[in-house]
């Protein structure tokens, strides 16, 4: 107040105790925060230094969660690439065992009567194995094994042999071991017929079941490659691309295309029933299992180089997140032992200055005495 004289002792002290009090105020919000700088105000660069550094952090926590999902990403498909590996490594084996099965023909003979075709035709129907069955037309007159064994020879049915007995039977032969299965008008008739009156042998041994074997392997492959996705990519199918960026603006990134590991994808495919009847073929079929195991190693060693490279990332970014955090904290967060003394001292001088001042203010009021 302008009307109000102080004497230059009292101001002196009032100067004093008003910045004990800013400063007071100052350290109370220190300690009381655990900040030194608080707002722009307090220090404007050590403020905004700070706001730039922990939004750096933060934005490289963002790229953090990335990287760990591409982590994930990657595993999934190492994981199928050693259970396909396994699968493969199953199928050689099965050819392998198919190698040491030996195959027993099968035979069916029949005994032929005479029948007379020639005027109401008559049919004989093949099938071997799982092959489709053959019909054959009887238009002529059949009076020994010699004459259907003539007709059904010149029906050419991939994989069958016939022969005539020395005793005058028909005889049916599979190589390959699969079950001769006949049926039609011949057999009906009465001028076919076995002993048993079935038309069906399955007396030899064939590889068949290694073959279902085999190609139920190549399946489980396929199916196996499909599943293994994470988060909606999946490396073991082309056209999938894994993109991880390891910098804010993403001027720093890996990307990691999809191979195909299904089984055509590494070089396999579906078995015939023919294809384990040749020894020589089973090695060749052994030979393509070897290089679909080779290509997955290879495939598996260059996930694994990916993998080391993002998890190398992953630790260089944890680390970059806490230097910046805690470049950030040495700017604007405030030692408490360092503001807690200081809190008391100002309290100390706050004290003394009340005190200063009542005594400046002794001087004035001795004038009162006069009264």
């Amino acid at each position: 107040m302008a009307d109000v004289v102080l004497s230059s002792a009292m101001r002196s002290n009032l100067l004093s105790m008003q910045a004990t009090s800013k400063l007071l105020d100052q350290t109370q919000q220190r300690v009381a925060t655990g900040l030194k700088v608080n707002s722009a105000v307090d220090n404007p660069q050590s403020y905004f230094t700070a706001q730039g550094l922990n939004g750096r952090a933060s934005d490289l926590n963002t790229l953090l969660d990335n990287e760990g999902l591409a982590v994930q990403t990657i595993n999934a498909a190492s994981q199928g690439i050693d259970a396909i590996q396994k699968l493969v490594q199953q199928a050689k084996a099965t050819a392998t065992q198919a190698l040491q099965t030996t195959i027993q023909p099968t035979t069916l003979q029949e005994t032929v009567t005479a029948h007379n075709y020639s005027g109401a035709p008559g049919t004989l129907t093949i099938k071997v194995g799982s092959k489709s069955a053959v019909t054959i037309s009887l238009t002529t007159n059949i009076q020994s094994a010699g004459d259907l064994k003539a007709v059904v020879s010149a029906a050419g049915i991939p994989g069958l042999t016939v022969t005539e007995t020395p005793s005058g039977l028909l005889k049916f032969t599979v190589a390959s071991g699969d079950k001769i299965t006949l049926s039609g008008d011949a057999t009906t008739s009465g001028a076919l017929s076995d002993s048993t009156n079935t038309n069906v042998s399955s007396n030899g041994t064939s590889r068949n079941k290694l073959i279902d074997d085999y190609n139920n392997l190549l399946t489980q492959i396929d199916q196996l490659a499909n599943d293994a996705s994470f988060n909606g990519i999946n490396l073991l199918k082309s056209g999938s691309t894994l993109v991880v960026n390891f910098n804010e603006d993403q001027s720093s990134k890996l990307t990691i295309a999809g191979v195909s590991s299904s089984s055509s994808g590494v070089g396999l495919s579906a078995l015939s029933y023919d294809d384990f009847n040749d020894d020589e073929n089973i090695k060749s079929i052994q030979n393509v299992d070897d290089s679909a195991t080779n290509k997955l190693r290879t495939l598996a060693t260059s996930f694994a180089s990916s993998l080391s490279i993002v998890q190398a990332r992953q630790d260089f970014t944890k680390n970059l997140v806490t230097t910046l955090q805690t470049g950030a904290a040495n700017l604007i967060t405030a030692d408490t032992n360092e503001e807690g003394a200081n809190l008391l001292a100002l309290q100390t001088r706050q004290q003394l200055g009340v005190q200063a001042l009542s005594i400046a203010s002794q001087a004035q009021q001795s004038i009162l005495k006069l009264f």
